[in-house]
């Protein structure tokens, strides 16, 4: 064949590479699970079974990314975390109404195919599926010349989970006088990195030799999937937010009935390590408040009675605690005091 012929290859696209790249999926996502009535990785299209033990189940979906997080593990070269963000920001949000994860799908979209790269996040995103005890049942990867800078790439998640319609969370539950609890998160999740980067490049931080950020800018978002499952099962979730974009404040305000306000106490909020950095070197407590989760990964709303009994379903690092409770009043959030950022 002539060197002169134009082939898709040359053009930046291998589609070997990218074979290669499906063939690892297929062969780890299927590894240990014996014979499954369906092999959905390289097809055209995911299949997958309905729980037969749901009266009248209801199909709840969500997709999410993890933004420049991205950026973040692309500049420390490290990108076996952010897959299980991927996950955890898809799967964290069905929970919200109650639901079930079922299955997880990914798309990939990047510069070049490299192989030890998508490995290491596929690697990832197949621990956050199993964490959430979610199938991966297929996906994207997209190899995308010209449209990406050298190295630069993107991924988004997709999850459906399932929920009886009896035990869907849609505030009809929430009560007068019921309280509001902070689950602690892990760290930073995956909102407010752009923010982070700016306050990075503006200071000339070079977090490959800061130990400490290269630690928490990187940590991967707590997935709380079993231990909510858990509590609605038991009948003890009125209502509950998943604590990203906006803060706690307008993630509140999503799950609230029209009729009633939430009052939260500032003071109360056990904050993070990484937080108090960012504060102290200049962001604002009220850009703080509506950009980062400040330490509050996801809120409870439940009767005082059952707070004994809650608690015991979380882990150590994990437990929750009260700040603050469910008023009348017009679907406000208010926020008293200040956070104590030392």
């Amino acid at each position: 064949m002539s060197k002169n012929i134009l082939t898709y290859k040359k053009s930046g696209v291998d589609i070997n590479a990218a074979d290669k790249f499906v063939k690892f999926i297929s062969n780890i996502s299927t590894r240990k699970k014996g014979k499954k009535k369906f092999n959905n990785i390289g097809g055209f299209g995911s299949i997958s079974n309905i729980p037969k033990n749901l009266k009248n189940p209801k199909i709840v979906a969500c997709t999410d990314g993890v933004g420049t997080k991205i950026e973040i593990a692309n500049s420390i070269n490290k990108f076996n975390t952010i897959g299980i963000d991927l996950v955890a920001m898809s799967v964290n949000d069905l929970i919200v109404q109650g639901a079930r994860p079922l299955f997880f799908l990914d798309y990939i979209s990047i510069n070049k195919v490299n192989l030890l790269k998508l490995k290491s996040i596929m690697r990832g995103i197949l621990k956050g599926c199993k964490i959430s005890n979610c199938n991966l049942v297929g996906g994207e990867t997209a190899e995308m010349p010209g449209t990406y800078a050298k190295n630069k790439f993107d991924i988004a998640g997709f999850a459906v989970g399932i929920v009886e319609e009896k035990k869907i969370l849609n505030g009809k539950k929430i009560k007068n006088g019921d309280l509001i609890l902070a689950i602690p998160s892990s760290g930073l999740h995956s909102n407010g990195y752009s923010l982070v980067r700016k306050l990075i490049d503006i200071k000339k931080i070079n977090i490959k030799k800061n130990k400490f950020l290269k630690k928490e800018l990187i940590k991967p978002t707590k997935i709380y999937v079993k231990e909510i499952l858990n509590l609605i099962d038991k009948n003890l979730l009125n209502g509950c937010a998943n604590i990203t974009g906006g803060g706690v404040a307008d993630n509140l305000k999503r799950v609230l009935p029209n009729n009633l306000n939430a009052e939260i106490n500032l003071l109360n909020i056990n904050s993070l390590k990484i937080f108090h950095w960012l504060k102290s070197h200049g962001i604002s407590d009220e850009e703080m408040l509506k950009t980062f989760n400040c330490g509050v990964g996801f809120c409870l709303i439940i009767n005082p009675k059952n707070f004994k009994k809650v608690i015991k379903f979380f882990s150590k690092n994990y437990k929750p605690y009260i700040i603050g409770k469910i008023c009348n009043g017009k679907k406000q959030v208010k926020l008293n005091g200040k956070i104590n950022w030392i």
